[in-house]
């Protein structure tokens, strides 16, 4: 059978969670950089559709395409190693320490800028023939959402930072359960199913993806946005990552691990075993 139950899938999160620690920095740095590039055009895809129709909803149902290609491909995106990389510092493998996670944490968030930042450039460069012509209607798009989900944030203060948060954190509720939605079948079509439905449901709710974010920010900007980097980071950067830690970690990694794998009968033979040994 190709579904897999999930005390089979949440032993796989942990391992998944293990194997990231151990990558190296140079395999970390250019599987980040993949991931940030792919989700950042995939980005750009949706919005040009979105322009072109005047519809979300199909943009919505196109934009798993990005997600569904980086995942297939073994790519990371800080809101997935978020969920998996903790479990295996938590469930103590040997070696996984929080230095360790923090550094892996690190290096997907240098190399998810870096990839997303690089098409945020590829897309202006294109739009403006080089930057020599007005960019039209797709970029007075984008200058628009850039100002609302800054400033917009900003009137209202402490609040309107709370609110980001939360969108951050159902934004990788959903992704979150779309990258461990992908391990219960060992059927491509499977998993691509799986991860399809709630990446759409995140991205038609407009709620707040952090790598989405570093690409459709800067590309905000560059088309005329008149926000300041400062305001990128502090009004919806920073509290979007916070959210997208809280959402995955809390409300997938955790409680799939304390009740399929912490849980699991042949976990408790074993480690009994291995403590009267």
């Amino acid at each position: 059978m190709s579904y897999l139950e999930p005390s089979e899938f949440a032993a796989k999160m942990v391992d998944a969670g293990e194997q990231k620690i151990f990558m190296s920095t140079k395999d970390t740095l250019v599987r980040a950089f993949m991931a940030g590039a792919i989700l950042g055009l995939a980005a750009f895809f949706a919005i040009s559709v979105i322009v072109a129709t005047g519809n979300p909803l199909i943009g919505a149902l196109l934009f798993p395409i990005g997600f569904i290609m980086l995942y297939l491909m073994k790519f990371d995106l800080l809101t997935g190693v978020f969920t998996l990389v903790p479990l295996a510092v938590i469930d103590k493998r040997a070696g996984c320490t929080i230095d360790q996670m923090l550094r892996n944490w690190g290096l997907v968030f240098l190399g998810n800028f870096a990839g997303a930042l690089t098409v945020a450039f590829f897309a202006s460069f294109i739009l403006t023939y080089g930057y020599n012509t007005d960019g039209g209607a797709l970029a007075a798009k984008v200058s628009t959402i850039g100002e609302s989900r800054t400033l917009g944030y900003q009137a209202h203060g402490t609040s309107g930072w709370f609110t980001i948060f939360i969108r951050g954190m159902l934004c990788n509720w959903m992704v979150s359960m779309g990258v461990v939605g992908a391990m219960i079948s060992t059927s491509a079509s499977s998993k691509m199913l799986a991860m399809w439905m709630p990446v759409m449901l995140f991205f038609f709710m407009g709620f707040e993806h952090s790598i989405v974010n570093m690409f459709l920010f800067p590309f905000s900007m560059i088309m005329g946005g008149e926000f300041t980097i400062l305001d990128y980071f502090v009004w919806n950067e920073i509290p979007t990552v916070l959210g997208n830690l809280f959402g995955g970690l809390m409300l997938v990694g955790l409680p799939l691990y304390w009740t399929h794998v912490r849980t699991n009968p042949e976990r408790k033979l074993k480690v009994g075993t291995t403590q009267t040994a």
